[in-house]
């Protein structure tokens, strides 16, 4: 099976990496650096560059050279650049080739899922062969080949199970599931927690407060995602829960190293200053955030990291704002 990636970060060279178990890849990537890189050592220089990568994964700067021939395409963009990248391929993809999203977010000016970007972009009759890959998955465990459970949603479930046979391997298991608003809300909204969980290690808070966190953050994304029509259980599995637990815990995670950084008091600015990987919960709190109240939903964690990034409230009042919530019920 020849494969098409489009996005050369961390987490599009990881996907590339399994896929190329099951034939040649090309990755598309902006940077000619990372192009070059990965074509003349076998390494992307950017992200991840000890790791050895097989040496039939190519690289492009062009669309059209990725996206030549391929029997399954995989975007892993910012989910910013989704709608304008995925704007531009659309000339060059073909009815009946799966197209996997593994980008997690909500637009901004939208307050669009990837699945409703995708269809925006996209002529109609490549809408079927959509799929969307979510789950606990970080990029270097992954391209270390360390064992991995994801999920893979779909509208159609011959889509999905292609998409599962093509993306399992020995050490990346992959789930199916129709669901795909609950895996994409579920993969986007919990970077927004894992955000407030690094705010509360930033702080100084313990682990109370970070298993307080994750289960109530668990509670307003579920929240959200059956008011948009999604199964609860989504929530509860790989790509809701699990999802959640690795990126609010682990020391590889972006989102929680920006709430880390912001809980020991350094702005927003000086934080993505020194990043050069985007950190999806970024933005994603403002489109949550916006969401939320166009849906009616309460989200008190979400509104809280919304106000410490840009409203320019204190962490710390943003902790005990949440604290000081009038009581109530668990289940409501």
């Amino acid at each position: 099976m020849r494969s098409a990636v489009i996005g050369g970060g961390s987490w599009g060279t990881a996907l590339a990496r399994v896929l190329c178990d099951k034939g040649p890849v090309t990755l598309w990537a902006r940077s000619k650096e990372v192009v070059e890189g990965i074509n003349r050592d076998h390494k992307n220089p950017r992200y991840q560059s000890e790791i050895e990568l097989p040496a039939h994964l190519s690289a492009t700067n062009t669309l059209a050279e990725a996206l030549d021939g391929a029997e399954l395409v995989c975007v892993v963009v910012p989910s910013h650049a989704m709608r304008s990248v995925m704007g531009e391929a659309a000339e060059h993809l073909t009815p009946g080739v799966p197209i996997v999203s593994a980008s997690k977010g909500i637009e901004n000016q939208t307050l669009k899922t990837m699945e409703e970007v995708l269809t925006d972009v996209l002529p109609r009759a490549l809408w079927a062969d959509l799929a969307y890959l979510s789950g606990p998955s970080f990029a270097r465990e992954t391209l270390l080949e360390m064992a991995t459970a994801v999920t893979i949603a779909a509208r159609f479930m011959p889509v999905a199970e292609a998409v599962q046979e093509a993306f399992s391997t020995a050490y990346f298991r992959c789930y199916t599931t129709e669901d795909v608003t609950g895996v994409e809300l579920g993969g986007a909204l919990k970077n927004v927690v894992a955000i407030a969980s690094g705010v509360a290690h930033g702080l100084g808070l313990g682990h109370n407060s970070r298993a307080g966190l994750l289960t109530r953050g668990l509670a307003e994304i579920s929240r959200l995602a059956v008011a948009r029509g999604a199964n609860p259980l989504t929530l509860s599995g790989l790509a809701g829960m699990g999802d959640l637990v690795l990126t609010c815990t682990g020391s590889l995670s972006r989102n929680r190293s920006v709430g880390v950084k912001l809980g020991q008091g350094e702005t927003l600015d000086e934080i993505l200053a020194g990043m050069n990987q985007v950190a999806e919960g970024v933005r994603t709190a403002r489109s949550a955030y916006n969401l939320a109240r166009r849906e009616g939903v309460e989200m008190p964690i979400t509104t809280e990291v919304y106000r410490v990034l840009y409203e320019g409230k204190s962490p710390a009042k943003g902790v005990a704002d949440l604290m000081g919530r009038d009581l109530k019920r668990e289940r409501t």
